[in-house]
């Protein structure tokens, strides 16, 4: 018998932008500090903070998300006509901008993790209101952002 190793390939990659909803697969996907780059950046929450998911909202396995291609290269940034592009049956098109942070919505809670992510604002928030039937925002993973201290200080209200 050789002692030769065949080295596993690895075919597509599915990412998550949006927890609990469609994934996308990816030839390939950028590794950060937290996993693969894009993967569980977005969650949509209830109006208490809470995550919701399939076990609770399966409605949402029915909704689609769309990057840019070219957020899937290495060492890309959003510019201000990067979107989030997010569909479902029934509503108009949700695009939610890359490049603007937005308010940042604290006591977010997703399993046993809890703390402070930013919000994506009225807009998205009446969008998956709608489409849940409740009151719902929708929040991105501060880790997602590289803002700067100064900025993030002022967006937390913290010194």
């Amino acid at each position: 018998m050789a002692d030769s190793k065949e080295a596993a390939q690895v075919i597509s990659i599915t990412i998550y932008p949006l927890k609990s909803c469609r994934g996308i697969s990816v030839p390939e996907a950028a590794l950060s500090s937290t996993g693969f780059r894009w993967d569980r950046q977005w969650i949509v929450v209830n109006s208490k903070g809470r995550a919701c998911t399939q076990r609770v909202e399966p409605s949402l396995a029915l909704v689609e998300v769309e990057l840019p291609n070219e957020a899937l290269s290495e060492g890309w940034e959003p510019n201000p006509s990067s979107f989030l592009v997010i569909r479902a049956p029934g509503m108009d098109v949700l695009k939610v901008p890359l490049a603007e942070p937005s308010e940042v919505a604290n006591g977010v809670s997703v399993w046993e993790w809890s703390g402070s992510a930013l919000d994506e604002g009225d807009e998205a928030s009446k969008w998956f209101s709608k489409y849940l039937g409740k009151p719902s925002r929708l929040v991105v993973s501060m880790k997602y952002h590289s803002l700067d201290l100064p900025t993030l200080t002022m967006l937390l209200g913290t010194k």
